[in-house]
């Protein structure tokens, strides 16, 4: 979008949130960048400049505007959107991976050559991953420094920096202020988080319903791993230098995010897991927008717009429990898994809360004794051999695999029908265009609707809603009075 001059001043000119994330606007005379909501008088149209991300905008000499503050804005909706490579990378960045194993190893995952994502990184964003990675050190240094009152040399390596020095000249480059006056800068007010708890506020494009997205997961929380509790959905966190508990409760402009991590090296890796799961880059404009346009889901869209498709923060938890779920109702669903978390999982501590396990890798579970499993032997067999699968890499469901590939390689397994296939497309690989049309619910729901009702005929009609139709799913689940579409009330 920002090659579109004349749309982007007028995103700019207007102050429409909508943007915010889509690109970022460049002032020349003051050289800082901003969103397009920034609550400042706009410049004249000849000083502005629009990059596709902060990071571009960083290296072409930019700081980060102090009232707006567009490192803290939702992220493009493009990365999840999207299926091709820069989406890949987009996604892997956000959750670390760079900074873990540099690019040779973002290069590695997405099966190129360092130089070839390099490239089209560069072309399309305007910044190479290096500096990618780069900016979002920058942001997760200003969390840690504006919220807790950690030393500065530790703030700077639990952010990903390889030196102090490092951390100081980027925070100065980045925001025009040292690390200490912009702790300084921070508003004071009253700390209601717990010692050793992070308090942040994770914030997403207007509107957004809870309803459906929280309470799906509550209504299918696995006992000792997830819970609702004082409002709020929590859940352990299996991150990759150790492990967290993250507490998240919707407000009606951000969702209050508190995080107690095992390593603040996580950080970065645990927001952008908890924004998947929540689907906090979705644009709902351009989904609602479109689903209105068919006149029997417009009803459904008016009543309650915002609908987002509860996702996952572990692609390979989530296909466990979908098929310990395969035709059985969301208590059996909940009880098969707990079983197998009070058998396999790691323990954790969560003084005052009723969190007690991380949900078990497929490392873990790769001694299990199907004879254990209290399920029919079909669905024994089924489960195992996904175990298998994930444990030999012959299944790939990470952030950033290829989506169709995945569904290739899910179809090939034993007891792994459409249905499996596309729940864990939507949930686990967050594939905004995945449906189940063989979805007894859905199904349901359409008929209540005068919509087609075989599957069939159902896939040709919802050809209507692509790419959108993980979201049109929401719509028509939320027509049934189940758990999973309330927001719980204790």
């Amino acid at each position: 979008m920002h090659t579109d001059t004349e749309r982007c001043v007028r995103a700019v000119q207007s102050k429409d949130a909508r943007f915010d994330g889509w690109f970022y606007t460049a002032v020349l005379t003051t050289r800082i960048y901003c969103r397009p909501s920034c609550p400042v008088v706009p410049p004249k149209p000849e000083n502005m400049r629009f990059y596709p991300s902060a990071a571009a905008a960083q290296q072409a000499g930019f700081r980060a505007c102090k009232r707006c503050r567009p490192d803290a804005s939702p992220g493009s909706p493009q990365w999840d959107e999207r299926a091709d490579l820069v989406a890949r990378a987009m996604r892997l960045i956000a959750d670390g991976i760079v900074d873990r194993e540099g690019v040779p190893g973002l290069a590695a995952r997405l099966g190129y050559s360092t130089r070839q994502i390099e490239r089209q990184l560069l072309a399309e964003l305007g910044a190479g991953p290096l500096a990618l990675a780069r900016a979002q050190r920058a942001q997760t240094a200003r969390l840690l420094v504006e919220t807790t009152a950690l030393p500065m040399a530790e703030v700077a390596f639990a952010a990903g920096f390889a030196s102090i020095r490092t951390f100081n000249e980027t925070v100065r480059e980045v925001f025009a202020l040292s690390p200490t006056e912009l702790r300084h800068r921070a508003r004071p007010g009253p700390r209601t988080a717990a010692p050793g708890t992070l308090a942040l506020r994770l914030p997403f494009r207007q509107p957004l319903n809870p309803d459906n997205l929280f309470g799906h997961l509550a209504a299918t929380a696995v006992p000792g791993v997830e819970e609702w509790r004082d409002g709020a959905y929590r859940r352990t966190l299996r991150l990759p230098y150790g492990h967290g508990i993250v507490a998240l409760t919707p407000r009606p402009d951000h969702i209050d995010c508190r995080l107690s991590l095992t390593d603040l090296r996580d950080l970065a890796g645990a927001i952008a897991r908890c924004r998947r799961m929540l689907d906090l880059d979705a644009d709902p404009e351009a989904v609602d927008g479109l689903l209105r346009e068919d006149p029997r889901l417009a009803p459904l869209v008016d009543k309650a717009p915002g609908r987002r498709v509860p996702r996952t923060v572990d692609a390979d938890e989530f296909a466990l429990r979908a098929v310990l779920g395969q035709q059985v109702s969301t208590a059996a669903a909940r009880t098969h898994a707990g079983r197998l978390v009070r058998a396999h999982g790691e323990r954790v501590d969560d003084p005052g809360g009723g969190l007690s396990h991380l949900f078990p890798s497929p490392a873990a579970l790769a001694g299990l004794d199907p004879e254990s499993l209290a399920m029919p032997r079909t669905r024994r067999a089924t489960l195992t051999g996904v175990i298998a699968a994930l444990g030999s890499g012959a299944l790939q469901l990470g952030v950033g695999s290829d989506r169709d590939e995945a569904r290739a390689q899910l179809a090939t397994l034993p007891g792994i029908g459409p249905w499996t296939v596309e729940c864990i497309a939507m949930r686990g690989l967050g594939d905004p265009d995945a449906f189940t049309p063989t979805d007894l619910g859905l199904r349901r729901a359409a008929a209540g609707l005068g919509l087609p009702a075989t599957p069939a005929a159902l896939v040709r009609h919802a050809a209507l809603w692509r790419p959108w139709r993980a979201y049109a799913v929401q719509y028509l689940w939320a027509t049934d009075d189940h758990p999973i579409n309330h927001l719980p009330t204790n």
